[in-house]
């Protein structure tokens, strides 16, 4: 839930930064400022935490590795495309087909126990999943709708 202070922080900063330079507030870039810059974020720590990121991958998936870069690279295109109006409404459905596939990889981590970060088995489990991933995983989909198709 910690990463969530990252869209929630951008977006309130965002909705003060257009409110003072453009005199009202703009909650459709704010959110997907919001959104762009968490899902930004998380595609670089691909790069960084790769070896656990990996081991979340389910064993019936080949070529972990390359996975891991890829979707990496998908999120911060996907930052990127939130940010562009003629693609937003796009990239924000595409987004929320990959949250959702992605919660597969989330369900096997914590089923494994896995801690992405030290790359090894001492991870939070099923309690993680339960308390913070699931409803992480509807606020990131709400969100994205919201923000990237709705408005």
């Amino acid at each position: 839930m910690k990463l969530l202070t990252i869209i929630f922080a951008t977006f309130i900063l965002a909705l003060l930064g257009t409110m003072v330079f453009w005199g009202k507030p703009d909650y459709l870039f704010s959110g997907n400022l919001g959104m762009a810059v968490f899902i930004i974020f998380t595609g670089f720590s691909h790069f960084k935490f790769q070896k656990g990121m990996a081991m979340m991958i389910p064993d019936f998936i080949p070529a972990r590795m390359f996975w891991v870069y890829f979707t990496g690279i998908l999120e911060i295109a996907a930052g990127v495309g939130l940010m562009i109006p003629s693609i937003r409404e796009l990239t924000a459905v595409l987004l929320i087909i990959f949250y959702i596939l992605v919660f597969i990889a989330n369900i096997h981590s914590s089923k494994k126990n896995i801690n992405i970060f030290k790359a090894d088995y001492t991870g939070p489990g099923m309690k993680y999943l339960y308390t913070q991933r699931i409803p992480m995983q509807i606020i990131l989909i709400i969100w994205t709708w919201y923000f990237g198709v709705y408005l």
